[in-house]
């Protein structure tokens, strides 16, 4: 018996308003590292369905970069903190170093991968210059009055770095050691990003003043200022193509730019969104033109967190990669009997997601969509419905991926969402509701001023509701009242009822707060739980599923732990520890290859991903 990790389905960027989010290749452009929540993903540029984290960091990170040598990666966070750690194998940290009193806002190597220079918000500093397997001083940064938001160190000898931030000020250092030079003062507000070329040349730098201006890479001195009046917002990002002879820029006014250094001018421009119309998520806050390719594929990131893969002489992003910034609330599977379903997660900015199991690609679902907390999905008949802190209930087209029709107001903030063949049934602090399936009528609403539904679950025969006094209901599909179930000693969860190919469903499973499981059957009335020693979680139990058959059942807590259960052998489990940095929130039972022993279990965290994982020899 065993549970291994297939894959995992990476969180999209972090991204901040107003501020630049940085994106890095590997020198040979088949990946991209990125920092999301408190995680550094390292993800497949041709295939973003493959990648790999790293979850050392104890705070939220906000910038990772590849060495030169491509062997490691350097990321900072919040805290002031840098880690460096093996890119290519396990992910060992080598080395890990307090830089200064607060956010690492930029990192960047020297050509020989020994050096690191950090930048950021500080209190008496605002970046060091340190080694990177010792991270002793190799230098001073110094000459800001203000955070610094950006940095760049010259790969070729003599060696030269750069930095830029608040105070509107460039500041050139010779090294090694690295030593104050000078500063100029050519942009009028914050500067954003700058970056040496390849061939290190020539120094640009971008900011919120809307222009461009370049320095000659050896000497620090202006040379011209190029594309005036060309963005219209604020500058973000800027990378260079590997002839050094062109660079891309990102910007606020929701355009990606390419520009010839020679000609000063854009040779290309890419405006995302729809023509005309000004869209917050499109802002364009990051871009990378990945080194060590052959198809001049360059990338940027808008506010949503979306990646946009676009080609020089091509209009359109020839591909846009989609996912989640944010914690992830729950997940369900949109059918029951196929090999390959689509899945749909939600998470707790209001924004929800289908994932095509094949390819582990995302799309947002498009149409109305919800403005907070996701706290419920649940599926029938080719449709989604789901339910948020926005007090509504919604549908969802699975086949084309869209909201569908007018949202449906709750009675309160709702707790949990299900169905039953022919309604949908959703709980609120105030009570439950069913509603027709056809056309969204309330058909049947109690309110329940006595207790506040917690957690539900729906079969064909039976609807399951804790509540606030740690009670156990169960309603009939017209709620009447059915059994009540003695005060358990810890709070009920989450529920699911098994599968079954007769019309009741076999087993009830309950998680609760204490991190037990307890597992009832309809067929003696819920009167003694059939097993009880499911109680491995240390956590908080959010999340259960069964599979297709009903023997086997998988649970995800708080406490990080994934758990494989087998009712012929409740004694015996699978686990694996540490599945979702800041806890799993919810679990799905995929079927794969059933009849050789080999099913797949997919499960969603706080940590903004979808992970897949194979479980072998469970009975």
């Amino acid at each position: 018996m065993s549970i291994k990790a297939e894959s995992i389905w990476a969180a999209s960027p972090s991204t901040t308003r107003g501020q630049p989010t940085q994106l890095a290749a590997d020198p040979k452009g088949k990946r991209i590292a990125y920092a999301s929540n408190k995680s550094i993903f390292l993800r497949s540029i041709d295939d973003p369905s493959l990648s790999t984290q790293y979850t050392s960091h104890t705070t939220s990170t906000t910038v990772a970069r590849f060495s030169p040598s491509g062997y490691y990666c350097a990321s900072g966070d919040v805290s002031g903190t840098v880690r460096v750690w093996d890119c290519t194998g396990s992910g060992t940290t080598k080395g890990e170093y307090h830089i200064i009193g607060g956010r690492i806002n930029d990192l960047a190597w020297d050509g020989d991968s020994q050096r690191i220079i950090a930048v950021g918000v500080g209190k008496e500093k605002f970046g060091h210059c340190i080694t990177a397997d010792s991270g002793n001083s190799v230098g001073e940064i110094s000459g800001h009055t203000s955070q610094i938001n950006c940095v760049s160190i010259r790969q070729q000898r003599p060696l030269r770095a750069a930095t830029a931030g608040d105070d509107s000020s460039t500041v050139f250092y010779h090294g090694a050691p690295f030593k104050f030079n000078t500063s100029l003062k050519r942009h009028q507000r914050y500067v954003y990003g700058l970056a040496f070329s390849p061939d290190g040349s020539t120094l640009v730098s971008v900011g919120a003043d809307r222009k461009i201006f370049l320095y000659d890479g050896k000497t620090g001195e202006g040379k011209a200022e190029i594309g005036e009046g060309q963005h219209t917002g604020s500058i973000f990002g800027v990378s260079w193509a590997k002839d050094s002879k062109r660079f891309v820029t990102c910007s606020a006014d929701q355009k990606v730019k390419i520009w010839d250094v020679e000609a000063g001018k854009a040779v290309q421009s890419w405006r995302m969104g729809e023509e005309g119309a000004v869209s917050i998520p499109d802002h364009q806050v990051g871009v990378v033109w990945p080194a060590g390719r052959s198809d001049g594929l360059i990338i940027s990131l808008n506010l949503a967190g979306d990646l946009n893969y676009l080609s020089e002489g091509v209009a359109k992003p020839s591909r846009i990669v989609q996912g989640h910034q944010k914690n992830i609330t729950t997940v369900i599977s949109s059918t029951s009997d196929t090999s390959s379903p689509t899945l749909f997660t939600g998470s707790s900015d209001g924004r929800i997601c289908s994932w095509d199991t094949p390819s582990g690609t995302a799309n947002t679902i498009d149409g109305a969509a919800h403005t907070n907390y996701i706290c419920g999905l649940s599926s029938a008949h080719g449709r989604i419905y789901s339910v948020g802190w926005d007090d509504t209930l919604r549908g969802i087209d699975t086949a084309s991926s869209t909201f569908i029709g007018s949202h449906t107001k709750t009675d309160g903030q709702p707790r949990g969402v299900a169905t039953t063949p022919t309604s949908t049934v959703t709980a609120t602090h105030k009570g439950i509701t069913i509603l027709s399936q056809k056309d969204a009528s309330v058909t049947k609403n109690l309110l329940t001023p006595s207790f506040s539904p917690t957690a539900m679950a729906a079969s064909e025969t039976h609807i399951a509701v804790a509540s606030d006094d740690n009670i156990l209901r169960i309603f009939s599909p017209t709620l009447s009242l059915l059994k009540t179930l003695p005060a358990f000693p810890s709070a009920i969860t989450c529920l699911s009822f098994s599968p079954s190919k007769s019309k009741a469903a076999e087993y009830l499973a309950l998680g609760f707060s204490s991190g037990k499981i307890l597992v009832f059957t309809p067929s003696n009335d819920f009167e003694e739980p059939v097993i009880t020693r499911w109680s491995a979680h240390t956590g908080c139990v959010k999340g259960i599923a069964w599979d297709q058959e009903g023997k086997r059942a998988v649970s995800g807590g708080l406490d990080t732990n994934i758990f494989v259960w087998s009712v012929k052998k409740p004694g015996e489990r699978v686990s694996v520890s540490a599945a979702h940095k800041e806890g799993v929130n919810g679990v799905v039972w995929l079927d794969g290859e059933g009849g050789k022993g080999r099913e797949r279990v997919v499960s969603v965290g706080g940590d903004g991903c979808v992970k897949n994982w194979v479980v072998e020899g469970v009975e």
